[in-house]
């Protein structure tokens, strides 16, 4: 999954700023959705990622059922805090 791809397929643009709250709100909602469909751990993997840049992501313990996706996320998280 390429990041301004799943930009372009949940916002239709890869520029956020451009569009209103509500068309973020909504395409979040789609992610969200897919996120709870998807059974491919990177998918779910790299959904997430993008939900949790968003400031939208679920609590690691209902997104993944592996703790070494968990413990992933930590790690992915921790890098985003220090950049």
């Amino acid at each position: 999954m390429h990041f301004d791809d799943q930009l372009q397929r949940y916002f239709g643009t890869t520029d956020l700023d451009t569009l209103p709250a509500s068309t973020v709100e909504a395409g979040i909602d789609r992610m969200r959705v897919d996120l709870g469909l998807e059974e491919d751990r990177g998918r779910r993997f790299a959904l997430w990622s993008l939900l949790h840049l968003l400031g939208a992501a679920p609590d690691l313990d209902v997104a993944f059922e592996e703790e070494a996706d968990r413990e992933a996320a930590r790690n992915f998280m921790d890098m985003t805090d220090e950049a």
